[in-house]
């Protein structure tokens, strides 16, 4: 199913005297359908997310390395994350290792492979991605001929070092594939015991630049065998500015469900993710299996300066809470000349949050800096803070995900206290006018600055949550009254849990 982007424009006013079938009213409806659409799905059996609140926040700072397209990140058993990327000069392999996803930005790279200087292999190093199967490291990438190279095809190393950043890399040769044309992008996962590779690559018939496919891997981890299924063919508007192309796939598996993303269109600012989804029991190798998104599920945004966002992989938390998105874009839109030669793809990483019907909810590319969080309320656990026509208030099945997304920062007004800048719309902060929370834009007074400050506590309900005690006026705190959020003084156990929000 199509995931909803955020608007790219501020709310206004005007749509805040609407009636029940304005935007709140739709989304009110929205919300009340979709609780009843979770209870009926359980009476009947069907498998449903758990709760979105499994997973607490994550604390990450964008980019976490520049000029690195193309990321893929493994975390491995021996409690290590591996990170690949395609760098500038499309020359060579390269592998850093951490403990931490935040320590890959400053751990040494190792180039573990460098191209050929002549022929195959010496030319168009793109798109590395490590795995470890059977007890072996692996690399997939693609590389074109020092003759030819636009003569694109895709390649494997295989490490049998414990360590992939020592011992030596073999090269198993290219993969084999229906038709020797330009491909690109594998990747490898496992669905009910069965391995399978999907990547990208042009058919013959077809004209694309690229369409992704799937099949089952054979005897070894460099070759396929049986039917191979044409699963994405670039047809959308979003999938074929500048190119027709899908390439890029990448799988995440939760609630009874496969979900692969891939990549589309050129890779300037019309590049963007793509979603198709099947039953984790389907045949996979059905095509008729698979359900495509009709609208991209992760695109530029010009608010918070993100473009072109793409090429992701998928990896977890250090905890093992939370899925991580991993991915490149670029800090701005304009590029002059071919995308392809522009270094400046970052790679990045954020939380996926998960929608009340199972599916991913991506958001929006987050803006550089620090990683933002939602505030989940203590009291109605399915709600979060969320700005909505600028008024703020508690909502459940937020998927408008941006609307609940805020940075924590050094607040305004200073004196150790914090701010809450909306993800969305940067500039814009939670503050209290008459008592009452809006998102606004900081104007650059003292009054906006005291009114936009809060000092951090312990949760009043619950000290694993926060609490957050206006600045400006001490003893009143930001909580929840009918829906909406006001700044006001607790006083009964009620009055502390609905204060008291947990930070996801």
């Amino acid at each position: 199913m199509p995931l909803p982007l955020a608007p790219t424009d501020p709310p206004t006013r005007r749509a805040a005297r609407r009636g029940p079938a304005g935007r709140g009213g739709r989304r009110r409806l929205r919300s009340v359908l979709a609780a009843v659409l979770v209870v009926l799905a359980v009476s009947a059996g069907l498998p449903v997310a758990g709760p979105a609140h499994a997973a607490p926040a994550v604390n990450y700072t964008n980019p976490l390395a520049n000029q690195r397209a193309d990321p893929h990140i493994f975390r491995h058993t021996d409690g290590y994350y591996y990170m690949t990327a395609t760098v500038p000069q499309y020359d060579r392999i390269v592998l850093r290792r951490a403990t931490t996803l935040q320590g890959l930005a400053t751990a040494t790279e190792t180039t573990i492979w460098s191209r050929h200087t002549s022929g195959e292999m010496g030319a168009h190093i793109w798109a590395p991605e490590i795995h470890f199967i059977n007890n072996r490291w692996y690399v997939y990438f693609a590389a074109g001929r020092t003759d030819d190279v636009w003569r694109i095809r895709m390649y494997v190393l295989e490490n049998a070092n414990a360590n992939p950043l020592t011992g030596s890399w073999t090269e198993r040769g290219r993969i084999t594939t229906p038709w020797d044309t330009f491909s690109l992008d594998a990747s490898t996962f496992v669905a009910n015991g069965v391995r399978y590779l999907t990547w990208a690559q042009q058919e013959p018939a077809i004209g694309n630049n690229s369409n992704v496919y799937l099949a089952r891997m054979g005897a070894n981890p460099w070759q396929i065998t049986g039917t191979v299924t044409r699963l994405v063919v670039p047809t959308y508007d979003w999938e074929t500015r500048g190119y027709r192309v899908a390439e890029g796939p990448a799988v995440i598996q939760r609630n009874g469900r496969i979900f692969l993303t891939y990549s589309a269109s050129a890779t300037d600012a019309n590049y963007c993710l793509g979603m198709l989804s099947a039953s984790a029991n389907a045949n996979l190798l059905d095509a008729a299996s698979w359900s495509k998104s009709p609208s991209p599920v992760f695109a530029s945004n010009a608010a918070t300066s993100q473009y072109g966002p793409g090429h992701n992989s998928f990896t977890v938390s250090e905890d093992g809470q939370s899925d991580i998105l991993v991915y490149h874009d670029r800090n701005y839109r304009d590029i002059s000349g071919d995308p392809l030669n522009d270094p400046n793809r970052r790679t990045r990483l954020q939380k996926v949050y998960w929608n009340a019907d199972g599916t991913p909810n991506f958001g929006i590319p987050v803006p550089d800096g620090a990683t933002p969080v939602r505030l989940r309320s203590h009291d109605q656990a399915s709600s979060y803070i969320r700005h909505y026509d600028y008024r703020a208030r508690i909502e459940p099945n937020v998927t408008n995900l941006a609307d609940s997304q805020f940075r924590i920062v050094t607040g305004l007004a200073g004196g150790g206290s914090v701010s809450l800048e909306s993800t969305n719309f940067p500039g814009y902060y939670l503050r209290h006018r008459g008592f009452a929370l809006y998102v606004e834009k900081n104007d650059g007074s003292a009054l906006f600055g005291g009114d936009a400050s809060f000092r951090r506590q312990s949760g009043l309900a619950d000290s694993s949550g926060i609490s957050l005690e206006s600045q400006n006026y001490p003893g009143r705190h930001v909580r929840h009254r009918s829906g909406l959020l006001y700044v006001e003084a607790v006083s009964s156990s009620a009055d502390r849990a609905s204060a008291t929000f947990h930070l996801e």
